[in-house]
């Protein structure tokens, strides 16, 4: 078989594949006030389906939830933000999806970006996407404090000092994967807080994945979900332990389930 036939009969694939499924899903806790105004902005006719993932609200999230289009899944207990995204990204994958964005319902991040924020993946250049809110200072521009402004500046010069990468933000929680990096990815072994987000990042380097970065707004308000400054510092000595984890992994110091396929 000629190497011309074996592309037109990938091509042929593609074309009944039709277009990639693109699934939203939503960490939520406490986004009764907010998530109708986050699913007002997502595009139509992009997304297929938007999977919400209560995590034992105290307001009436579910409720809210319930009398929009959207798969609601609802926590017995609270499991904390890395277990329910973990809840996520299965459902999104048992649901066929072929691109599984995490997009909070707390409307701090702009949802009209989805299309820029699927783009590369789309395009075939990248296996991830951040919404970095550091391209043109707009994380400040929206009302971030300046004390996390100055601790995702240095955590994020770290990160990108040990993981060898040139990236504007790690702490970002507006985010796109595609389903092979799910599936590839042990990201169920991963922290069930906050630091769930660095861990797969550094999976991501470890396993050469591509990352890709998009410009982001964010909006700081009341109503916008936020952790508090000593859950912050915890979440900082996570990063950093993250990554020691990491480069142990990396130099065949110690084996790390993170780490392992």
């Amino acid at each position: 078989m000629t190497t011309t036939t074996v592309v037109q009969r990938q091509n042929a694939s593609r074309q009944k594949q039709g277009p990639a499924k693109v699934i939203v899903t939503m960490p939520a806790y406490n986004a009764a006030k907010t998530l109708l105004k986050t699913f007002e902005d997502i595009p139509e006719g992009l997304v297929s389906e938007v999977i919400l993932v209560d995590d034992c609200s105290k307001d009436d999230t579910v409720g809210a939830a319930h009398n929009l289009d959207i798969k609601v899944i609802r926590h017995p207990h609270n499991v904390g933000y890395g277990g329910n995204q973990k809840t996520c990204y299965l459902e999104a994958l048992r649901d066929g999806a072929d691109i599984v964005i995490m997009l909070h319902p707390d409307y701090q991040y702009d949802p009209r970006k989805i299309p820029e924020i699927i783009a590369p993946i789309i395009n075939g250049e990248a296996d991830i996407v951040l919404g970095s809110r550091f391209f043109d200072g707009g994380a400040l521009k929206g009302g971030m404090p300046y004390y996390k402004f100055v601790s995702n500046r240095c955590l994020t010069t770290v990160q990108n000092i040990v993981l060898g990468t040139n990236l504007s933000e790690f702490h970002t929680g507006y985010r796109a994967y595609s389903r092979t990096f799910l599936e590839k990815v042990p990201f169920l072994r991963n922290s069930l807080s906050f630091v769930f987000d660095a861990e797969i990042l550094c999976q991501a380097v470890f396993f050469n994945f591509r990352i890709a970065e998009i410009g982001v707004e964010t909006r700081y308000f009341p109503e916008a979900s936020s952790i508090n400054f000593w859950n912050s510092v915890k979440y900082g000595l996570g990063v950093l332990n993250s990554l020691v984890r990491f480069a142990m992994a990396k130099a065949g110091v110690k084996s790390d389930p993170l780490f392992r396929p």
